[in-house]
């Protein structure tokens, strides 16, 4: 008998057993913390992103100083356009192909809440963060966060969102250790995040 067949016996013993009885799952962990913009700060740079904190008059005067003059940058449909500087060339992503996207020097996206524990920003498809692909072609991601998105705990963080919308999770820049434990930065996103804190 191979492997296979003793792994799909045991399947097949089990759903022929019928539906067991559900197991209680204890929900007594921690879910409140005290909110610290300072440990959020600590952790993304520890991750390697880079943050700006400024208030919101200065994010496009901030936004110009990251990019280079002249950069083509893509946003989503609902970002306020405030926030872009008059040094950039915006295109306005309404369907744009990955190549274009790809090409760009930078996105610029808002996000949904961020966690100062895990040093997490999470973009959920909203207006002024746009589709998945924005965040993850670029090779620079510029994310804006006011800091009442910024939540102490992960399932503060969770109470905040929908299951049902397409969540992205972003702890620094894209980056694995897995080949022979060297850091690699724009595996599977940008090399490149800075977090511009509204305060």
């Amino acid at each position: 008998m191979s492997s296979r067949d003793l792994v799909l016996g045991r399947l097949r013993a089990a759903l022929a057993a019928g539906d067991p009885a559900p197991v209680e799952v204890p929900r007594d962990y921690r879910s409140e913390g005290t909110l610290d913009l300072d440990r959020l700060v600590e952790r993304l740079t520890d991750y390697r992103a880079h943050v700006h904190r400024v208030p919101e008059a200065a994010v496009a005067d901030t936004i110009a100083d990251i990019l280079p003059a002249g950069a083509t940058i893509v946003v989503p449909p609902g970002l306020p356009p405030a926030w872009l500087p008059s040094t950039v060339t915006a295109l306005v992503d309404e369907g744009l192909d990955n190549g274009r996207i790809g090409a760009a020097d930078g996105v610029v996206t808002g996000a949904a809440v961020a966690v100062a524990e895990t040093g997490t920003v999470v973009l959920d498809g909203s207006p002024d963060q746009g589709r998945r692909v924005l965040s993850l072609l670029p090779d620079r991601h510029v994310c804006v966060l006011r800091a009442d998105q910024v939540v102490a705990t992960v399932p503060q963080a969770l109470a905040r969102l929908s299951p049902h919308r397409p969540l992205t999770w972003i702890s620094g820049p894209s980056a694995t250790s897995d080949i022979e434990l060297n850091r690699v930065e724009g595996v599977h996103g940008p090399r490149n995040l800075h977090i511009i804190l509204l305060l």
